[in-house]
C-alpha cells in the first residue's frame, strides 16, 4: 500500500549496512518505477520505491490543465492493469495521475513518498558491493538500484531568458497551467519558445485569448492523430516502429526521420489560430526579442519556454555512468553491476519512455535484477519490511 507521508513504517535510517539489505531500491515512483515495481513483486524480491513527491501521480497532476495523452486509452496501460477509459479516448492528465495512484494501491507496491535522494555511491569498505543511498528520510542500503526518475527532471531554459525585463512573465511549460497564468490579453505579446508537442498545444490554447508568437528552431514533422482512419499508435504498433529495438533498421529510420513527431497538431492549425511563426530566438533585451534572422518582436509581455528538460544525475556518485550529459547504458544496464535505468527516451525502443509501452523494458530489467538477487523466493510478495 502507498504509505502516507507521516508514516513511520517506511522510514529506515540505516547509517551502516543492515543485516539484510534490500534486494533492490527503485528511485522514482512514476510510471516507469511503478511498472518495474510490479515485476519485482512478481519475482518475489525485497524492494522499495522512493519518490520526492508527496503523492503518486504528482508529475502528471501538476502539468497544464488541458493536457491530454496523445496515446489512446488502449495504448496507455501499465502491466497487469488496463487504463480505465474507453478505447479511442485520450485521457487527461488528472486521469493519468489517478490511474497511477490506483495502480500502486492495486498491487500493494511499497512506496516511500517525500523522500528526495541526495547521493548514491558504493563505499569502498563494502565488500558486498552494496549501494548506499542517502535520502531526506535517512540512509538506505540495497544490493541493486534502479533509477526511474524519468525524462522530466530539470526544466531547460536557455541563457537568453536573462535578457528579458523583470516585469516580463516567464514560465517553463512545466509550470504553466492555463492562460490565466499570463498577463491579460491586451497587455502585450506572448512568445512561446519551442515547437514540440507541448509548445504547439500551449500556443494554440493561449491564442484564444492572447496575441501569440512562436519561435521555432527547426520545425518538427507534424502527423495527424488518426491517419487513414486509425489512431497513429495503431499504425506505429503494427509496423513495429514503436516497439522494435532502436538498433533495428525500422527503428533507426524512424528515429532519424521522425523521432520527435508533433502529434495531432498541424502547422495549418497554427496558421488558422493567427499565431505568428518566427525563427529561433537569438537574443532578448527588455521587452524585445530578436530572432536568428535578426527580425524583432517588440512589446513582449510574457514568454512560455517549451524548451524541454535536461537530465540531472549529479547525485549519482558512481563512476563510469553519468558524464554530465548522458547515461552510459545498454538497454538500461550500466557497466556497474547492479545499477540499472528504466524509462529513458529510446532506452530500448521508441516506446521506452511512454506510459503504455514502458512495461516491456520494466519486465526485462526486473528479470536481470532477479537473476542477481540472492534472496529471491518464488511467490513471495515484494515488501520492504
Amino acid at each position: 500500500m502507498y504509505a502516507a507521508p507521516d508514516s513511520t513504517a517506511h522510514r529506515p535510517a540505516f547509517d551502516s549496512p543492515p543485516r539484510t539489505p534490500l534486494d533492490a531500491l527503485v528511485i522514482g515512483a512514476g510510471q516507469a518505477g511503478l511498472a518495474v515495481g510490479y515485476h519485482l513483486a512478481r519475482q518475489g524480491l525485497r524492494f522499495l520505491l522512493v519518490d520526492a513527491a508527496s503523492e503518486i501521480g504528482h508529475t502528471w497532476a501538476t502539468r497544464w490543465d488541458s493536457l491530454r495523452l496523445f496515446t489512446p486509452a488502449e495504448y496507455s496501460s501499465l502491466p497487469g492493469m488496463a487504463f480505465p477509459a474507453a478505447r479511442g479516448t485520450y485521457p487527461g492528465k488528472d486521469e493519468v495521475a489517478s490511474y497511477l495512484k490506483t495502480y500502486a494501491e492495486r498491487f500493494d507496491l511499497p512506496v516511500m513518498p517525500n523522500t528526495r535522494v541526495h547521493h548514491v555511491d558504493q563505499p569502498d569498505d563494502q565488500q558486498e558491493g552494496l549501494f548506499r543511498v542517502a535520502t531526506s528520510q535517512g540512509t538506505l542500503w540495497a544490493r541493486q538500484v534502479i533509477v526511474a526518475t524519468g525524462p522530466f527532471q530539470q526544466p531547460g531554459i536557455p541563457a537568453v531568458a536573462g535578457g528579458f525585463a523583470p516585469d516580463v512573465t516567464q514560465l517553463h511549460s512545466y509550470a504553466y497551467r492555463n492562460p490565466t497564468d499570463l498577463p491579460p490579453g491586451g497587455a502585450g505579446n506572448v512568445l512561446v519558445v519551442g515547437a514540440g508537442n507541448s509548445g504547439l498545444q500551449i500556443a494554440l490554447e493561449v491564442a484564444r485569448t492572447h496575441r501569440v508568437h512562436l519561435a521555432v528552431g527547426t520545425r518538427p514533422r507534424a502527423v495527424p492523430q488518426r491517419p487513414w482512419g486509425r489512431d497513429l499508435f495503431w499504425w506505429l504498433t503494427k509496423t513495429g516502429a514503436v516497439t522494435r529495438p532502436s538498433s533495428s533498421p525500422v527503428a533507426a529510420w524512424f528515429r532519424k526521420r521522425g523521432g520527435d513527431l508533433v502529434i495531432g497538431t498541424s502547422w495549418d492549425d497554427i496558421d488558422a489560430a493567427g499565431i505568428h511563426i518566427h525563427p529561433r530566438l537569438a537574443a532578448a533585451d527588455g521587452h524585445t526579442a530578436t530572432c536568428a534572422d535578426q527580425s524583432q518582436l517588440d512589446d513582449v509581455a510574457a514568454v512560455v519556454w517549451a524548451t524541454g528538460f535536461r537530465p540531472d544525475y549529479s547525485w549519482l556518485n558512481v563512476p563510469g555512468v553519468w558524464d554530465g550529459h548522458q547515461i552510459a547504458h545498454h538497454r538500461g544496464a550500466t557497466s556497474v553491476p547492479g545499477l540499472w535505468f528504466i524509462g529513458l527516451p529510446w532506452q530500448h525502443t521508441r516506446g521506452s519512455a511512454l506510459l503504455g509501452f514502458v512495461g516491456a523494458d520494466a519486465a526485462w530489467v526486473a528479470d536481470q535484477v532477479a537473476s542477481l538477487a540472492p534472496s529471491r523466493t518464488s511467490g513471495r510478495r515484494g515488501r520492504s519490511r
